[in-house]
């Protein structure tokens, strides 16, 4: 969940800073600074901020920021993208119990063990 928090966070602040990429996508002018209530419910739209691995983390960003924007660069860099889809599979496996889906603790755990056998330490 810290995780999360994290990146809805991230995403929130970026929306602040900028509302132009929100207000080509939507249609509608937001004004220059969202309070960050505001920005919470637009990047989530009411619900839950869900995103499926690194990809989809990444089509999340761009709907509310330009992909020239650093948040979008960060999480782009192909350095991150192991260790940001090893900390979704450990997300996916803290927020659902095995037995929630089948095949779901399977799966994570080959998730965490092909990242671990990248090199000690190499996941993180």
């Amino acid at each position: 969940m810290a995780f999360e928090k994290l990146m809805l966070d991230c995403h929130v602040t970026a929306v602040n800073n900028d509302t132009s990429t929100i207000s080509g996508n939507t249609g509608i002018e937001f004004p220059k600074h969202l309070t960050d209530e505001v920005g919470e419910y637009l990047v989530t739209g009411g619900g839950f901020f869900d995103f499926k691995g690194r990809d989809g983390l990444l089509k999340t960003i761009a709907k509310f920021v330009p992909k020239s924007h650093y948040l979008y660069q960060v999480i782009k860099d192909s350095k991150h993208k192991d260790p940001l889809n090893l900390l979704v599979a450990l997300r996916n496996f803290s927020a659902h119990e095995p037995s929630a889906g089948p095949g779901c603790a399977p799966t994570t755990i080959r998730e965490i063990s092909a990242a671990e056998a990248s090199g000690s330490g190499g996941g993180l």
